[in-house]
C-alpha cells in the first residue's frame, strides 16, 4: 500500500502498518499447520530429515566453510560413517557422546551421527578448561568424546581425571592436521574409509520424545547444567525458524558465525535449514570486518544473531556500500532497542525476527509479525508476576498468591507448565525443580520461572496477539557478552581465594554494551589486605572471560537481609560511581588480564561509550 496524502497521514501510516500485519499471515498459517502438537511415540528427528534431504536435493549445497563445501548428499554420507564408528566403539541408543569441535562442517557430521544412531549429543562450550569440562564430560556420563584438534589440548590436560576409555573412548577428529592424534585417542579420518556410508536403519526408531541432546547452562564455576532437549522441541524450534522466522526456502542461504554448542546457532539456524532444505555459510567465529563482504561473495541472504554481535557491526565506521548486502531477513536474540532502528536502516533489513526463549525452558516469544524493538508474541499460556528486584523476591498477597503486574509494568516472566508446555528441565533433577513454581494462582498448579523480567508493549495493530518486550535478568544471574552469568556460583569461586572472607556479584550496565557487566563487592579475610596480582591471576585461573568481574569494590562488610540474603539493590544503583561511592574499585580493562584502580578519567569514557567494551 502507498499513500502520499499529507492530511491523512496518520490514518495513512495506520493502514500501511495493517497492510504489513496482514501480509504475515500467509507465514502464520504455515507455522500453524506446520506446529501442530505430534505424539512424542511418532518416529522423526533431525538425522531423519538430513536423510531425506539427501533423498529429495542430495547435489545441492547444504554447508560451506573455509572454502570448502559439502552437499546433502555428502554431508548425510559423512554422518552415516561417524554413526558407523560410533557404532563400532559400542554408542548405541540413549548413550551421550560428547562433541567438542569448533563450528565446521565435520561438527555437523558429528553431531548428525550422533543423531543416525539415536544416541546423545552432549554440546560443550569450546572455550571450556579444567573442572568446568571435566563436569560437563563426566555428568551426563558420556559414552564417548568426539573432539577436534583444535581443542584437544584441553582435553588433554584433564583426560586422567575422565572415566572415559583411552583411545576408543576418544575419537580424535583433524582439523589442520598440524599435530597429530594423542596416543589416548582415535584419529577417526583413519577408519572412515572402511566404513559404509549407506543409511542406517536404527535412526527410523527414534522417536519425538528421545532425548536429542543436552545443551549446557553457561559455565561460570565449572558445574553448567545440562538441559534437556528432545527431538520433538528441536524439531518444533527448527520448524518455527524456518516457516515463520525466516519465511526459509531450499534457495535461502544463512548466515552463520554463532556457536553450535549453543541452541541459537544449532536449533534455529542451522536447524531451520535442515527443515527448509537450505544452506549455510558457516564461520568459526564473528568477524565484523569480513562480515558484509562475505555476504555479498557467498550471497547470504538470512542471518541468525545475537545482540552482541549487531552492536559491534553497528558499531563500525560506516560505507555508502553498508546497504549492499544480500541480507532481508535475520533472526535472533538481544538486540537492543537502541541499536535496532539504526541497524535496520544502515543495512537495510526488511525483517527483524526477535526472538525469546532458553534452551531448557517452556515458553518461547517471537516477533513474527515484524514489529519493531519487540521480543513478539507466544501462543504459551504466560504470566508477567509482581517482583521485588531489591529485595530479589516475588511479591505475594497475604494468602500467599502471586499478583499479575498492570499493562505496561514489568513483572517475573512464568510459563505455565501443561502437556503442550512440557518443562524437560535439566539431567539434574534438585536443578530442574527449582525454577519450578508451585502454587501460583492455584494450590496445584506449575509454572516454569524463566528469572527474567518482561512487560507488554503496544504496537499498533497486532492481530490480537500481545507483544512482549525484554527488561532485564534478576536476583542471581545475569547476561553478558552473550552469555547468562550466575552470580552465586561467581561468588563461590572469588571466595575460594585465600584473602577473601566473602563475596557479593551482582550485574552493572555500561554504556553503549549488551546486558550488565560483572561487578564483585568483596569483604578481605580479618587481617589481611587483597594482593590484586594475586587475586587477578585467581579470576583468570577459575572463570571463563565473560564470567570475569569487570569491577571490583573492596568494603568493610556486606549488607543482609534478615534471612541472611546479600543485598544488591543499593549497590547495583552505585555502580561504579566514584562519586557515590568512597570504598576502592578496581577494574580489569579490555585487553587485560589485571584489575587496577579505577580512574575518573576512565569513567568518564565508560560513560561515553569509548571504553572498548
Amino acid at each position: 500500500m502507498v499513500f502520499t496524502s499529507q492530511e491523512n497521514g496518520e490514518e495513512n501510516m495506520g493502514l500501511v502498518d495493517v497492510g504489513k500485519t496482514l501480509a504475515q499471515v500467509p507465514g502464520l498459517l504455515k507455522l500453524k499447520k506446520g506446529m501442530v502438537p505430534r505424539d512424542n511415540a511418532e518416529h522423526d528427528c533431525w538425522a531423519a530429515q538430513v536423510t531425506r534431504n539427501a533423498a529429495n536435493y542430495g547435489d545441492r549445497t547444504a554447508l560451506i566453510f573455509e572454502g570448502k563445501s559439502a552437499t546433502w548428499g555428502e554431508l548425510n554420507a559423512l554422518a552415516n560413517q561417524y554413526a558407523r564408528y560410533l557404532q563400532s566403539v559400542g554408542v548405541s541408543k540413549g548413550d551421550t557422546v560428547s562433541l567438542l569441535m569448533e563450528n565446521r562442517i565435520e561438527f555437523m557430521a558429528a553431531f548428525i551421527g550422533i543423531g543416525k544412531v539415536g544416541a546423545v549429543a552432549g554440546l560443550i562450550n569450546t572455550n571450556l578448561t579444567g573442572k568446568p569440562l571435566v563436569h560437563c564430560i563426566s555428568t551426563t556420563e558420556s559414552k564417548a568424546c568426539i573432539i577436534g584438534e583444535e581443542v584437544a589440548l584441553a582435553v588433554g590436560d584433564v583426560v586422567s581425571e575422565l572415566p572415559l576409555e583411552p583411545g576408543s573412548g576418544y575419537v580424535y577428529v583433524p582439523d589442520s592436521g598440524q599435530a597429530s592424534a594423542p596416543n589416548w585417542a582415535t584419529n577417526i579420518n583413519d577408519a572412515l574409509p572402511q566404513l559404509s556410508d549407506d543409511d542406517l536403519a536404527e535412526t527410523n526408531e527414534i522417536t519425538l520424545g528421545d532425548t536429542a541432546a543436552y545443551i549446557f547452562t553457561s559455565g561460570t564455576t565449572g558445574l553448567p547444567k545440562a538441559a534437556i532437549l528432545s527431538n520433538r522441541r528441536a524439531l518444533q524450534s527448527a520448524s518455527m525458524a524456518h516457516l515463520a522466522g525466516f519465511k526459509a526456502k531450499e534457495t535461502d542461504r544463512l548466515y552463520v558465525c554463532l556457536p553450535l554448542y549453543h541452541a541459537t546457532g544449532l536449533m534455529l539456524g542451522v536447524g531451520s535449514m535442515i527443515a527448509a532444505g537450505g544452506s549455510v555459510f558457516l564461520r568459526r567465529k564473528f568477524s565484523a570486518s569480513k562480515f558484509l563482504d562475505e555476504t555479498r561473495e557467498y550471497n547470504t541472504n538470512l542471518l541468525i544473531y545475537v545482540g552482541e554481535l549487531c552492536r559491534y557491526l553497528a558499531n563500525t565506521p560506516e560505507s555508502q556500500a553498508d546497504k549492499n548486502t544480500p541480507i532481508t531477513t535475520m533472526m535472533g536474540n538481544g538486540l537492543r532497542p537502541d541499536v535496532w532502528m539504526r541497524f535496520k536502516k544502515r543495512f537495510g533489513i526488511k525483517r527483524i525476527v526477535e526472538f525469546y526463549g532458553a534452551s531448557e525452558g517452556n515458553v518461547a516469544f517471537a516477533n513474527l509479525l515484524n514489529k519493531d524493538m519487540t521480543v513478539g508474541m507466544t501462543t504459551a499460556k504466560v504470566a508477567l508476576v509482581d517482583y521485588d528486584v531489591d529485595a530479589d523476591e516475588i511479591k505475594r498477597t497475604t494468602d500467599g498468591w502471586c499478583q499479575e503486574v498492570d499493562k505496561g509494568n514489568p513483572g517475573l516472566l512464568l510459563g505455565h507448565i501443561n502437556p503442550e508446555a512440557v518443562f524437560e528441565g535439566y539431567t539434574d533433577p534438585a536443578a530442574t525443580e527449582k525454577k519450578v513454581l508451585r502454587g501460583v494462582f492455584e494450590p496445584d498448579d506449575a509454572w516454569f520461572n524463566t528469572g527474567d523480567l518482561m512487560r507488554t508493549v503496544d504496537v499498533g495493530f497486532d492481530m490480537g496477539f500481545q507483544h512482549y518486550q525484554f527488561v532485564d535478568r534478576v536476583g542471581d544471574t545475569f547476561r553478558w557478552k552473550s552469555e547468562n552469568v550466575s552470580t552465586n556460583e561467581v561468588g563461590e569461586l572469588i571466595n575460594a581465594h585465600p584473602q577473601v572472607e566473602i563475596t557479593n556479584v551482582y550485574g552493572v550496565e555500561i554504556p553503549g554494551t549488551d546486558g550488565r557487566a560483572g561487578m564483585a563487592a568483596i569483604v578481605p579475610r580479618p587481617g589481611e589486605s587483597i594482593d590484586m596480582a594475586s587475586f587477578s591471576a585467581h579470576v583468570n585461573s577459575e572463570l571463563p572471560a565473560y564470567a570475569r568481574p569487570v569491577f571490583i569494590r573492596l568494603q568493610n562488610n556486606l549488607d543482609l537481609t534478615g534471612t541472611f540474603k546479600l543485598v544488591k539493590g543499593e549497590l547495583r544503583n552505585e555502580a561504579y560511581d566514584l562519586d557515590a561511592v568512597t570504598d576502592p574499585i578496581y577494574v580489569m580493562k579490555p585487553g587485560s588480564d589485571a584489575y587496577e584502580p579505577l580512574t575518573a578519567e576512565f569513567v568518564a569514557e565508560l560513560k561515553a561509550g569509548n571504553a572498548g567494551f
